[in-house]
């Protein structure tokens, strides 16, 4: 199945575009899942970048593994991808969107303190980025952003899957006035 391209529909004053930005993710399970995530969450475009893969090969064939998790969100979620983040990250902010990384860091702040009114006051909309299973988002990736944002960890291992992550944020960001 071919990935059917999409118009974004006119923005009226009470739209607020919320993009995501899939970096470097290496699970196609994950890659589906995100896409799934995003559908439901309302996403108004998924960017994947680096080695990221997409829902559908050069012949319009989605791998069975991104199918059998994303259950055909890939043929709604308008989608684009990208080998550089930095070059998606740019045009986003050209277009005055506000760029917010969800990675355990140590200068993030807790997502569940997060203002979404200064954001939806301010600028067109904002975009948040997840970044690789095992390395998240690079240091270089992370000075590109307005924001870094993380999820407070209580156990050991201190971590979450980034599709679990991924959709924390979004429905984080899409609950919040």
């Amino acid at each position: 199945m071919k990935p059917r391209a999409r118009t974004m529909k006119s923005k009226s004053k009470a739209d607020f575009y919320l993009y995501a930005i899939a970096h470097n993710i290496r699970s196609l399970h994950n890659v589906g899942s995100l896409f799934r995530t995003a559908d439901a969450a309302g996403v108004s475009k998924l960017f994947l970048t680096g080695y990221t893969p997409a829902p559908a090969d050069r012949f319009g064939q989605v791998p069975k593994e991104i199918a059998k998790v994303a259950l055909g969100a890939e043929s709604f979620v308008i989608w684009q991808r990208s080998l550089s983040l930095g070059r998606v990250l740019q045009n986003l902010k050209r277009q005055n969107i506000y760029i917010i990384a969800i990675e355990q860091d140590a200068g993030a702040s807790s997502l569940f303190d997060f203002d979404m009114w200064k954001i939806r006051t301010r600028y067109a909309g904002a975009a948040y980025i997840v970044g690789n299973e095992v390395s998240g988002i690079s240091p270089r990736g992370l000075k590109q952003c307005d924001l870094v944002l993380e999820i407070p960890m209580r156990g050991k291992k201190e971590s979450l899957n980034v599709s679990v992550a991924f959709g924390i944020a979004a429905f984080a960001f899409r609950s919040r006035p």
